[in-house]
């Protein structure tokens, strides 16, 4: 592989045959975007607010609706060999809708960087006592920098020595955790803080991950077929999310605190340090990455012309550094909750082009024989619009049931009945929009 092809990696075409990965090594990679400090953040959470069994219960749901959206999504990747922002131009979105799907998996992966490496910078502070949290922020968010130019590649090697590290270090800790607590007194005590209700609970967990959902093309894009990407995707959501959300909820019962740094060194102290570090190695440059090809999509998109990922990894990888100094990490809660409705009707509306309606399954196949890029893509669907913006304000002002499921629901419904109703009145088969050839791909 070339130098250029190395640090690009892809980021404007498929990847080719002869660069898929293995399966094992997929799967570390994805299983390290689980395994993680943010999912212990979010079980603490949920723990501090919810009984076990409650907070299980929200676990599993959110879980399934991860694990349908991966699947749907990273099958279509192990076919097309696309990235998400870059499919989306074939898959509903069109070449201006693609560049909004870029925008936000790029805000949505550099907001998530700037809360992991915010964890880590107080881990380091608090370990070393040396400087302080924003230096430390800003030379643990450059480190990551420096391993994400360097492509696919560099994110298995590091994730091949950060994951076994960190689940070491989470077993560890959890063995001295119920080694001097009563196990089915935890599981039947009630929340130590204000209740939360089992909708957003849920919509935590969704929202949680739902960037990392709707991105996994980013990853299965390296993946040979189906059967591959529907077992990399059950064993890491239910390995990663269950477990490490669980294990956190019993450790917020025990410390009784959302507190995530509280409850690491309170259990486990240079141990509960080991674990931030390891996860934040392993998650951001995840974060990282696929924020780059989004990014990456949306300037060719707008500018016509060709960006190197590299550089803009560069670019963005400071600029969430500047977030976690200036802390983002106040907004956590609310963030999640905003993601969980907004982004998931983006997969949605992806699935049902691409499987249902099958609008350019014929271009994309006979480009796929040759290993390229259709010749044109849509200019713009508004139909794509209109629909992710209902399902927006369905999932963000409807209270009742699970918001991020309303979302998604909202968006398959209202995307399939509109462009049935308008092919009927063009009298279309299958409706089409005005095409261009001024794309970068």
């Amino acid at each position: 592989m070339s130098n250029r092809e190395t640090k690009d990696d892809y980021s404007l075409e498929r990847v080719p045959k002869t660069a898929k990965q293995n399966f094992w090594q997929v799967t570390v990679v994805r299983l390290g975007g689980f395994a993680c400090v943010s999912q212990l953040m979010l079980g603490a959470s949920l723990g501090y607010g919810m009984t076990f069994n409650k907070a299980l219960l929200s676990v599993l749901l959110g879980s399934v609706i991860l694990q349908i959206v991966g699947v749907a999504l990273g099958i279509i990747a192990a076919r097309e060999g696309l990235s998400t922002s870059l499919l989306s131009k074939w898959s509903g979105f069109g070449n201006l809708g693609s560049t909004i799907v870029g925008l936000i998996i790029a805000i949505g992966c550099i907001g998530w960087f700037g809360v992991q490496n915010s964890v880590c910078a107080e881990g380091m502070f608090n370990a070393t006592k040396i400087f302080n949290a924003q230096i430390w922020a800003i030379i643990t968010g450059l480190s990551i920098v420096a391993i994400v130019v360097y492509g696919f590649k560099m994110l298995s090697y590091t994730a091949n020595i950060a994951l076994p590290l960190f689940l070491l270090a989470v077993g560890i800790a959890t063995v001295k955790m119920l080694s001097n607590t009563n196990i089915s007194t935890l599981l039947t005590s009630t929340q130590p803080g204000p209740s939360m209700s089992l909708s957003v609970g849920t919509t935590m967990v969704a929202g949680g991950f739902i960037v990392g959902a709707v991105m996994t093309p980013d990853i299965c894009r390296f993946l040979s077929n189906s059967k591959q990407v529907f077992w990399m995707i059950l064993i890491s959501t239910f390995v990663g999310e269950l477990s490490m959300c669980m294990i956190a909820v019993l450790m917020a019962h025990v410390v009784k605190s959302s507190d995530i740094m509280t409850i690491m060194y309170s259990l486990s102290g240079w141990l509960g340090v080991a674990i931030v570090i390891f996860s934040t190695v392993k998650i951001n440059d995840i974060n990282l990455y696929s924020s780059s090809l989004g990014l990456t999509t949306v300037l060719s998109t707008i500018f016509k012309k060709k960006f190197n990922r590299s550089t803009i990894t560069v670019v963005i990888g400071i600029f969430g550094t500047l977030l976690s100094a200036i802390g983002i990490m106040n907004y956590f809660v609310a963030y999640l909750t905003f993601l969980g409705v907004f982004v998931p009707p983006i997969a949605g509306i992806m699935v049902v082009d691409y499987f249902i309606l099958k609008r350019d399954r014929t271009v994309l196949d006979e480009a796929r024989q040759n290993g390229n890029l259709p010749d044109s893509c849509e200019s713009w669907n508004p139909i794509t619009i209109i629909s992710w913006l209902c399902a927006f304000m369905v999932g963000y002002f409807v209270k009742q049931g699970i918001s991020s499921l309303n979302s998604i629901i909202t968006a398959v419904v209202t995307y399939y009945v509109l462009m049935k109703i308008y092919a009927a009145f063009k009298g279309q088969t299958n409706a089409k929009f005005a095409q261009t050839d001024k794309y970068i791909g």
